[in-house]
């Protein structure tokens, strides 16, 4: 069985986002094969994606390694977001199915049942999908790849405060869906912007711990991660 590249390539850029591997830390072929269980081939095109996305860059007798953004950079992809969910959302409001809606409202649902039940420890994970689904729901291959970037960014790059009233937030949420059901567009859009630019405040960046570079590139090398391959064809 040839494990396939984007498998590959996503448990990379999982590891990358959850700190596994550290800012300008270097990615040899070799370990991340052993960790993953896969031969070099699948590493090296995932390793290009994800140059490709940002993600990992190549330097002159290091080969690669993981990227360092500048605070300018990720400043630019919190507007980037603010600028690209409020058209995603206008577009959701003019495309979206039924399916989407269903998911949409189920999703807003947990979301404030949890909020009553004072249970918080899921909730940004739901609101990751609920913007997932939004994004998805806008029919736009080239934008849902794009948010999906800017999301995967944005987690590597900052810290996320919780909402200090979190039922404010799922009442956003609610009201956007309203507006994506009716499919008022410019609602959706002006929702989605407030909704936007609300939660980038509660962003914070991150700053690298150097000191333990050396500490984690140890347990990549002495570690095994193999690659979810669910669905892939034997």
């Amino acid at each position: 069985m040839r494990i396939p590249a984007h498998s590959v390539c996503t448990a990379i850029r999982d590891d990358i986002v959850s700190g596994v591997f550290e800012r300008g830390g270097r990615l040899t072929e070799e370990v991340l094969a052993r960790r993953y269980g896969v031969s070099r081939v699948p590493v090296r095109e995932a390793l290009r994606t994800l140059e490709s996305e940002g993600f990992v860059v190549t330097r002159r007798h290091a080969g690669a390694c993981v990227a360092e953004p500048t605070e300018q950079e990720a400043a630019d992809l919190l507007e980037m977001r603010i600028l690209l969910e409020p058209l995603g959302a206008a577009r959701a409001a003019q495309r979206r199915t039924e399916a989407h809606l269903k998911v949409l409202r189920g999703l807003v649902r947990l979301g404030q049942e949890r909020v009553r039940r004072g249970e918080g420890e899921d909730l940004r994970s739901l609101g990751g999908w609920f913007h997932e689904t939004l994004a998805q729901a806008s029919g736009s291959p080239a934008l849902i790849a794009l948010l999906t970037q800017l999301r995967h960014k944005i987690a590597w790059m900052y810290t996320v405060e919780a909402p200090v009233r979190p039922a404010d937030s799922w009442a956003e949420h609610g009201a956007l869906v309203d507006a994506v059901a009716r499919r008022d567009a410019e609602r959706a859009r002006a929702l989605a912007a407030q909704h936007t630019e609300r939660a980038a405040a509660a962003h914070r960046l991150r700053r690298p711990d150097h000191s333990v570079r050396a500490a984690g590139a140890a347990r990549v090398r002495s570690s095994q991660h193999p690659v979810n391959i669910a669905g892939v064809r034997h």
